[in-house]
């Protein structure tokens, strides 16, 4: 009998950064932890843009990929005028969903936020149904940038 490998998820990621604004602090002027998403929301798109999986070409696809579920763990504030940078991992699954981690870091290199966010596909053509298989143009993308064995 042959013994099923487990499968190991491999991941890709890609840098950006962004400069705290007045807007998105507090009265004691940190970030206030709810604009955290918005910096994964960032690093997300520089993802997509650097890895050609933007919700542009999503969109020309016909799905659309909504969040259904996000974390945050934070370790340190933001302040503003601070340049946050922010590194946006993706986790490959064998799943019909995207698994995005990440790291954000101050402009001393320290980790001040860590976090993760699932999305899933569904159809905008159709009934914006959710797809319980890889769309083929996802598969595509995994094969174009190495997470699939050949």
């Amino acid at each position: 009998m042959k013994r099923k490998t487990p499968f190991k998820p491999k991941e890709i990621s890609h840098t950006s950064q962004v400069r705290v604004r007045f807007v998105e602090t507090d009265p004691l002027g940190i970030v206030w932890h709810g604009n955290y998403i918005q910096y994964f929301e960032d690093g997300r798109e520089a993802f997509g843009r650097h890895h050609g999986i933007s919700y542009l070409d999503q969109k020309k696809y016909g799905f659309a990929t909504p969040i259904v579920k996000s974390s945050t763990d934070h370790k340190l504030p933001l302040r503003y005028g601070d340049i946050a940078t922010i590194k946006t991992i993706y986790v490959d699954s064998q799943a019909a969903k995207m698994v995005f981690r990440y790291e954000i870091y101050n402009q001393n290199n320290q980790l001040v936020c860590t976090g993760e966010t699932i999305q899933v596909f569904v159809d905008k053509i159709g009934e914006g149904d959710l797809w319980l298989t890889i769309p083929a143009f996802f598969k595509d993308w995994k094969q174009n940038v190495g997470l699939l064995d050949d």
